[in-house]
């Protein structure tokens, strides 16, 4: 994780991790910054014949061999419109290298870890399969991804 010890105006430290955040259809997720290489826009993505349905297709970055990951297929939600355009965020695991295709980059946001919770109980069952917790940020809640999970296909499997 990637966190960062602050001191507030009495003297006393807080611990606060930073994430990317990024949005995925209508709802707002958080990526450890420590997990991402690379924010690019996907071009030239080819098919990969008997993929898993999330996997977009695999892209050349940079002479690297990146499998696209289609976080909106992933998470169970609706399908990106034809010709709408999306960026990715790029992560490596297990010596792979990873494109997760998402709709859009927010801002990177230190949180305190106090304000870290534990996933809803209501939170969508594929969702939290995937989800390390959640932070509550002025009225809406910032899913927090854990990448090792999401790409992890055999258990996801299990879980939806």
């Amino acid at each position: 994780m990637s966190m960062t010890d602050t001191t507030n105006e009495d003297g006393v430290g807080s611990a606060t991790t930073d994430f990317v955040t990024v949005k995925i259809a209508d709802q707002w997720f958080g990526i450890l910054v420590s997990s991402i290489h690379d924010v690019f826009m996907p071009q030239n993505i080819t098919h990969v014949p008997l993929a898993r349905t999330e996997v977009a297709g695999v892209l050349n970055l940079r002479g690297r061999i990146v499998t696209a990951i289609d976080m909106r297929l992933l998470l169970q939600m609706s399908p990106r419109p034809a010709g709408e355009r999306c960026m990715a965020v790029g992560i490596e695991m297990g010596g792979e290298s990873y494109g997760l295709l998402i709709d859009e980059v927010g801002e990177v946001l230190s949180l305190e870890d106090t304000a870290f919770e534990s996933n809803p109980a209501n939170l969508d069952a594929c969702w939290a399969a995937i989800s390390r917790g959640v932070y509550r940020l002025d009225g809406t809640l910032l899913v927090v991804l854990d990448t090792e999970r999401a790409l992890t296909f055999e258990e996801n499997v299990q879980a939806a």
